[in-house]
């Protein structure tokens, strides 16, 4: 079936009669803009999985802990405040924030403070696994609409392709330097790191591959 194969094989973001034609777009449909936010809801609730499963979070994530373990914010306003200082790097890189950039970092946030106390928290280490992947599954699938809403890169996204302009190197060489930074420094902090951690970095990529299929074949 075309469905399956497109899984691993996808190399573009669809586009949709409800994408938007161009990412710095100020007025988007009004299905654009739920899709949008569906998509981020749904990704921060992946990333919410995650931490409550307590076998370790994506490398951003682990440094968001990071700071919380160290100050008296909660994850999703760490979350926030590291999105913000991301965005502050993208003026010398000469990126543009769209509307999903900003939305990007205001509901991703709010899902992590709001959805972690309704979540479960199991104590078995197979059920912990278990969640990790429903995790990374919402993760994929949130990011299948966000990113074919195109209303512009998340902050993170944005900083990768920044510095991939600047350097002249590869997105993915510069992207797993970052994260990987990211992640030391997250753990340096007191952020957890784990087989959560490890089930995100290689489950991530077949997991947004599904997602943007999904959206695309029965989203249109």
């Amino acid at each position: 079936m075309p469905i399956f194969k497109d899984i691993f094989t996808i190399k573009e973001i669809p586009f949709l009669s409800w994408s938007s034609y161009k990412p710095l777009n100020l007025k988007p449909k009004l299905s654009t803009f739920i899709y949008l936010t569906f998509g981020l809801i749904l990704f921060g609730l992946g990333e919410t999985i995650l931490i409550a499963s307590s076998q370790g979070v994506s490398p951003w994530t682990i440094l968001a802990q990071g700071i919380t373990v160290n100050s008296n914010f909660s994850i999703g306003f760490a979350t926030f405040i590291v999105s913000i200082s991301v965005l502050v790097l993208w003026f010398p890189l000469k990126q543009k924030p769209g509307i999903g950039t900003i939305m990007n970092a205001i509901i991703i946030s709010i899902v992590l403070d709001y959805s972690y106390p309704y979540l479960p928290k199991p104590d078995n280490f197979y059920f912990q696994i278990i969640q990790c992947f429903v995790g990374v599954f919402f993760i994929g699938l949130g990011s299948g609409f966000y990113l074919t809403a195109n209303l512009g890169p998340g902050p993170r996204d944005g900083l990768n392709v920044g510095f991939a302009n600047i350097t002249k190197m590869p997105i993915f060489f510069i992207r797993t330097v970052i994260e990987f930074s990211v992640a030391i420094a997250g753990w340096y902090l007191g952020g957890v790191v784990g087989l959560g951690t490890i089930i995100f970095a290689l489950f991530v990529g077949p997991s947004v591959s599904f997602g943007l299929v999904i959206v695309k074949y029965f989203f249109k």
